[in-house]
């Protein structure tokens, strides 16, 4: 599963070494990143703080949209 967060700019230097580690994530503007579970853990247990803001269990879907219809 992915989840992106978001670092303070303090909270992103410390990470970087364990995201270049852990995770073919991919990067956003503004510090945010797209991260695998893994990744995520790891920045979790260095003691890292960041906002999450989303992941891919709550990502919005097209279930039962009707065809044609405007997302």
């Amino acid at each position: 599963m992915k989840t992106a967060v978001r670092f303070t700019k303090a909270q992103e230097a410390k990470a970087l070494p364990i995201l270049l580690r852990h995770s073919p994530g991919m990067v956003l503007p503004n510090r945010t990143y797209v991260l695998s579970d893994e990744a995520v853990s790891a920045v979790r247990e260095a003691g890292i703080r960041f906002e999450e803001l989303s992941t891919e269990v709550n990502a919005p879907n097209l279930a039962g949209a009707p065809s044609g219809a405007r997302v």
